[in-house]
């Protein structure tokens, strides 16, 4: 990311007349962001009358468009503060993302300690984002992003924000870190509670959680694990989905995820794999469970052309059943150092049937972190090509 030498000079000409030149000297403001977008082509996307194909605009798929304000304070003896304030929002229609929220991204203060870690206030990622997703992933680790995170995210390697969120990450100790976070109902509930609806009065629930994780690299080699939990995940704002394409699990009262994953570098390729298990809880019945196997590898063929393959199974067993096979594929180029071009392919076959009401519902394709980037195939398979531009400052 670059710092915007005019906004942190900006800031220290107002203060020039207040503070002594060197306190200023000291700290640090950097404004960054992301713009990603691109046409993508689906064959097949649900309909009233069944299915059919789109060719629509589509942004935020390599990585979510952001921009944001980072900042640091040197506070002597090796302390420092910091803070990030990071926006998501729409390149297409340039309406924000995350609900609506102004800083839905991120949302954080706190205090660093060199050789002991950090400790942050505020809305945060959770430890399975931290350390699963960051680094042991298709979607992290090539522009298919969205496309080839798991099924709507349930296991939080992508899009798993905390708020009202308290969250210790250590410092890097021989290549060992860890963390642990709690992030609280701010409710009479301690541990929250579900939205409800009695006549035609809805209310809104609240919801707390807690995640910890490590993880290890020594060179070419990585490997983490990490565990989040999070009760009455409906009554969070944005709320957490617990949909898997058009399976509804009814896990409203608790949504809790384990996670590892290893990664390593030979030359100049990398091969990852990663297994989550997510159980669902809901208010009344049985859970269901989810398991998600990823294997994947990323090749650097020159300084500016690499390639991605994937392959995910997601297994969902107990009170609801499902099955998806998916492939990823990814060609990126690197026109600078700031920005890429990408094409994506991606296809995904679901099988398995639930009773619902009485009746027999088929299981549906359904690729992409959260319904918004693509929906329900209407059908038990979908393919999805792309072709993007991405940006980063």
């Amino acid at each position: 990311m670059m710092k915007k030498t005019f906004f942190a000079a900006a800031a220290a000409g107002s203060l020039a007349s207040a503070l002594p030149a060197d306190s200023h000297a000291q700290s640090s403001v950097t404004l960054y962001g992301v713009i990603d977008a691109g046409i993508t082509y689906v064959n097949k996307v649900a309909s009233v009358t069944g299915h059919g194909s789109v060719l629509k605009y589509g942004d935020g798929v390599s990585q979510g468009s952001r921009f944001g304000i980072r900042g640091a304070e040197d506070l002597g003896g090796g302390l420092k503060a910091l803070f990030v304030l990071e926006n998501g929002f729409n390149s297409g229609d340039g309406t924000l993302g995350q609900g609506g929220a102004m800083f839905g991204r991120q949302a954080y203060v706190g205090l660093a300690k060199d050789g002991i870690g950090s400790l942050m206030l505020g809305r945060q990622y959770s430890l399975s984002t931290d350390i699963i997703g960051a680094a042991y992933t298709m979607g992290s680790q090539t522009p298919a992003g969205n496309y080839a995170y798991h099924i709507n995210d349930l296991d939080q390697l992508v899009q798993s924000r905390l708020n009202n969120a308290v969250k210790f990450s250590s410092a890097n100790f021989a290549g060992l870190t860890f963390g642990a976070m709690y992030a609280f109902s701010n409710s009479t509930n301690f541990s929250g509670a579900p939205n409800t609806t009695a006549g035609t009065t809805a209310t809104q629930g609240s919801s707390s959680a807690y995640s910890f994780g490590a993880n290890y690299t020594n060179g070419p080699f990585g490997i983490g694990a990490a565990y989040t939990n999070i009760r009455y995940p409906n009554g969070a704002t944005p709320p957490f989905g617990v949909s898997v394409a058009n399976v509804n699990t009814g896990g409203f009262r608790d949504l809790e995820t384990f996670g590892i994953g290893s990664r390593y570098a030979i030359g100049a390729g990398l091969a990852w794999a990663n297994w989550t298990h997510t159980r669902l809880q809901p208010l009344a019945g049985r859970s269901s469970t989810l398991n998600n196997y990823e294997i994947g590898g990323r090749y650097l063929f020159t300084a500016a052309l690499n390639v991605g393959l994937g392959y995910t199974f997601s297994d969902l067993g107990d009170r609801f059943e499902g099955k998806w096979h998916q492939v990823n594929g990814a060609v990126d180029y690197a026109l600078s150092k700031r920005t890429d071009i990408y094409l994506l392919a991606v296809y995904q076959k679901a099988s398995g049937t639930n009773s619902v009401a009485g009746r027999s519902v088929q299981v549906q394709a359904e690729i992409g972190s959260a319904p918004s980037f693509i929906g329900n195939a209407g059908a038990n398979s979908q393919l999805v090509t792309r072709v993007g531009l991405r940006h980063k400052f």
